[in-house]
């Protein structure tokens, strides 16, 4: 068997040279492990969590185990967090200050959206830090920043279905906070409030919460009327398709439905909205509208004639 021709240190060889060697594959690990020990350092913090930020989706491991379990980057995020509480509640807030904790939100973001880290996250309490983000009514941009990315976080948390995490924010007065971004937000916080609403509507306990009392219905009821009056004038495909979806799931339960009879605003009944579904080629939210007006019509007795309740329904929708 013939040897293997010999390594030459330098000059000419007629063996090809070999392709560069691949990155190793924990190189990103180490570059994020690196990150989170310069998080712990004043002087480098701010950058730092600039850069976890910006490529958080660029490491090849899972970031939020990292966050989570790496001796006290928790809590120099939950630092960075409550250090503009006093600014928020002055109104004083800078947009620097906003863009450099909407950074450590971000990351906050990750570990809500894990599977490993989510409950662990819950179960610390770490939400409560982002309240008073969501309980400010100022309409700066510099607020409106701080809006969004405390409901991305609460988002993630919803957006797979546990009832452990509704039943948690249910505990922690989640509703009134949503509904005050859906009162005055800007569309896009608007959109992602409400779908925090309807993910836990969606869950039972969620969906008894909300019509349990006359007060609370109203307060949802009213909100989601509002916001479909502003549509007329400033239509969102997103927003609205959102919105359909929590009055359908209102028409699951007896009271709510019963209630909706003669406090559903009529740009649902009178195909206010059918060019802007028609124009999006949205069959899932005419769908939800017309199986969500359905329910109601059933429920009235009015509604029930020789015809059945559709004769009016595709009448409405525009058939």
């Amino acid at each position: 068997m013939a040897s293997p021709p010999p390594l030459h240190s330098g000059g000419p060889s007629s063996v090809a040279p070999s392709a560069p060697a691949p990155p190793e594959k924990d190189e990103s690990m180490a570059t994020a492990e690196q990150l989170l020990l310069d998080l712990c350092i004043p002087e480098l913090r701010e950058e730092t969590l600039k850069l976890l930020s910006q490529n958080r989706e660029k490491f090849q491991q899972d970031i939020a185990p990292l966050l989570w379990h790496s001796f006290g980057t928790m809590s120099a995020l939950l630092l960075e967090i409550v250090s503009i509480y006093g600014s928020v509640a002055r109104a004083t807030l800078t947009q620097a200050q906003s863009n450099h904790v909407c950074n450590a939100l971000a990351l906050l973001q990750c570990v809500a959206s894990h599977p490993d880290t989510k409950m662990p996250f819950i179960n610390a309490q770490i939400p409560l830090y982002l309240y008073p983000f969501l309980s400010t009514a100022y309409k700066a941009k510099e607020y409106e920043f701080l809006r969004l990315t405390s409901l991305g976080v609460i988002g993630a948390l919803v957006k797979v279905d546990d009832h452990e995490v509704i039943a948690y924010l249910l505990s922690s007065q989640i509703i009134p906070l949503c509904l005050l971004t859906m009162d005055i937000g800007s569309e896009i916080s608007k959109t992602v409030a409400t779908f925090i609403v309807q993910k836990i509507m969606l869950d039972d306990t969620g969906l008894m919460y909300v019509c349990t009392t006359r007060e609370c219905f109203l307060a949802v009821s009213n909100v989601l009327a509002q916001m479909l009056d502003a549509l007329v004038e400033q239509p969102s495909p997103r927003l609205l398709k959102h919105i359909i979806r929590c009055y359908l799931r209102l028409t699951d339960n007896p009271s709510a439905r019963d209630a909706l009879r003669t406090c559903l605003p009529t740009v649902l009944t009178d195909g206010t909205f059918n060019d802007l579904l028609e124009t999006q080629k949205d069959q899932t939210t005419r769908l939800w509208l017309h199986q969500m007006l359905h329910n109601i019509a059933m429920a009235s007795s009015g509604r029930r004639g020789p015809h059945g309740p559709h004769a009016d329904l595709n009448r409405i929708m525009g058939r």
